[in-house]
């Protein structure tokens, strides 16, 4: 990362990604996981709300998201059900929880690839609230969200029905809001910033996660007994695999993350660079051991999955053969096999350095 961050921060995303349909395949995998339950709302019902107005934040500024109002009917029949589908989601359906919630608010976003509904769950005893989301199952999307269930340290919740893919909320300050208001304050590590951002840049190009702009990811903030620790998790799932161009994987090349990669030049060395990026491709070497039967079971269907075009295959097929310069890459013929081979990849080199050690 070091020797290239030096370079303009240019990238191109498709301007509208396609929607891939699950497949027999992939549905399948969902069941054993229990990812796939029947669910009494649908994507295609939160549609038919009657109008909306701009949802404005504290500060005066267009959120971009709309908050949108059902008819009375509608109503009727479309909250009782997303309080169902919170229970499903946080305690495995246990419907008594449900007596004490129910829905406060609903904003819709045409912003994007997703255009999710966002439900706001409030707690009638103590005025906790909580978020959840609503979107088009795109197999791409979810894809993304088993590999950062499963490669990543941190752990997702999700549901799918048919159609219908249901998000948890993802908390954390978005990239953007925490350059603003974090990044330079007074409390903040920025040494630890930049090593986390690093990391986080590994683990997208291994995963082949794109287009992690700093609106697409968060930073989860913990207070540590002696200091502060940071963590960058992805929030948004939309261009996993999918683009051609091996740098939309390098959320180094984003100008958005311009801020982040010039932390990483004031404190970061080249060997310092290479010693965290070694680091984070052991720990996804210990997370593919540890989980390697229902990774298999990923990635057999992914293999075979349809989620971009043939010719932003061969494009990134190429490309990621010049990074690694290895060949391997080139006698795959879809994004799955693409993702295989980079797992496989990170596997084998840290096999090799314990076999060195011991």
């Amino acid at each position: 990362m070091h020797k290239n961050v030096e370079r303009e921060v240019k990238a191109t995303i498709s301007k509208k990604k396609d929607f891939f349909p699950v497949q027999p395949g992939l549905e399948k995998y969902l069941r054993q996981y229990s990812r796939e339950k029947r669910i009494p709302v649908q994507y295609r019902d939160m549609k038919h709300y009657s109008y909306s107005m701009p949802l404005i934040d504290k500060q005066g500024n267009d959120t971009l998201w709309e908050t949108v109002y059902y008819s009375e009917l509608d109503a009727k029949e479309i909250y009782p059900g997303l309080t169902r589908i919170y229970a499903l989601l946080k305690t495995d359906g246990d419907m008594t929880v449900m007596e004490h919630l129910a829905v406060d608010r609903i904003d819709y976003c045409s912003f994007g690839n997703s255009n999710p509904f966002r439900v706001k769950i409030i707690n009638n005893f103590n005025d906790n609230y909580d978020y959840f989301y609503m979107k088009v199952a795109d197999a791409s999307r979810i894809y993304g969200l088993e590999l950062e269930h499963i490669l990543s340290p941190n752990r997702i919740t999700y549901l799918t029905d048919q159609a219908t893919l249901v998000e948890e909320h993802i908390a954390g300050i978005p990239g953007d809001q925490f350059i603003d208001t974090h990044l330079n304050s007074d409390d903040a590590n920025q040494t630890r910033i930049a090593k986390e951002f690093v990391k986080f840049n590994e683990r997208c190009l291994v995963k082949l996660l794109g287009d992690m702009r700093a609106y697409n990811f968060v930073v989860d903030i913990t207070p540590d007994f002696d200091d502060i620790q940071y963590r960058i998790r992805a929030i948004d799932f939309d261009q996993q695999s999918y683009e051609g161009k091996k740098n939309l994987y390098l959320p180094q090349f984003f100008k958005e993350n311009l801020a982040f990669v010039k932390l990483c030049m004031k404190y970061m060395t080249a060997e310092t660079v290479f010693q965290y990026q070694r680091e984070e491709r052991t720990l996804i070497a210990n997370r593919i051991k540890t989980s390697r039967y229902q990774l298999k079971d990923l990635l057999d269907i992914m293999v075979k999955d349809s989620i971009s075009h043939p010719e932003k295959v061969d494009q990134l097929k190429r490309e990621l053969s010049n990074h690694y310069q290895n060949n391997i890459f080139m006698k795959c013929h879809s994004m799955g096999e693409l993702v295989k081979t980079s797992l496989r990849i990170v596997l084998e080199k840290t096999l090799e350095r314990q076999k060195k050690v011991d």
